[in-house]
């Protein structure tokens, strides 16, 4: 089996205590917080990434038969604190999409039941991730002038 791979980085900065931004290589910045305001957590945007990544797949998959008049996707999750640490349980994806009557509507309903099931299983390259339990590994680089003793 092939393997393809296209390389993504970005940086996460601390903008003030409890509120950074994310910024990607094309300069898109995302602030985000500890969950005190109205800015996105950390985990909310886990959730936002699974929920984003298959409503595009779908969007693609769909939208070529017809537009839809309705389009929601609901990522509901279950935030646990147990033997295995903090993490994220019960993870529950709900497609609310509604397609116009008529041929082209008949025809994005009908495929719809296949696009989630492709996104799930092979193309959104999030939830494939989490679901993939990929490892993480770290790197602590030591910021900073030198010391001068």
């Amino acid at each position: 089996m092939a393997h393809e791979s296209s390389h993504r980085n970005l940086s996460v900065e601390r903008v003030a205590p409890g509120r950074f931004a994310a910024v990607n290589s094309r300069g898109g910045r995302i602030t985000f917080g500890t969950g005190d305001g109205e800015d996105f957590t950390p985990t909310e945007l886990l959730l936002v990434a699974i929920g984003g990544c298959t409503a595009i797949d779908i969007d693609i998959l769909t939208s070529r038969r017809s537009e839809p008049e309705a389009f929601e996707i609901a990522v509901d999750a279950d935030k646990v604190r147990d033997s295995g640490g903090n993490h994220l349980a019960n993870v529950e994806i709900t497609y609310r999409i509604t397609f116009p009557a008529g041929e082209a509507g008949d025809n994005a309903r009908a495929i719809l039941p296949e696009a989630v099931r492709q996104s799930h299983e092979r193309l959104c390259t999030v939830g494939r991730t989490v679901e993939l339990a990929t490892p993480i590994s770290t790197v602590i680089a030591q910021g900073g002038p030198p010391s001068n003793r």
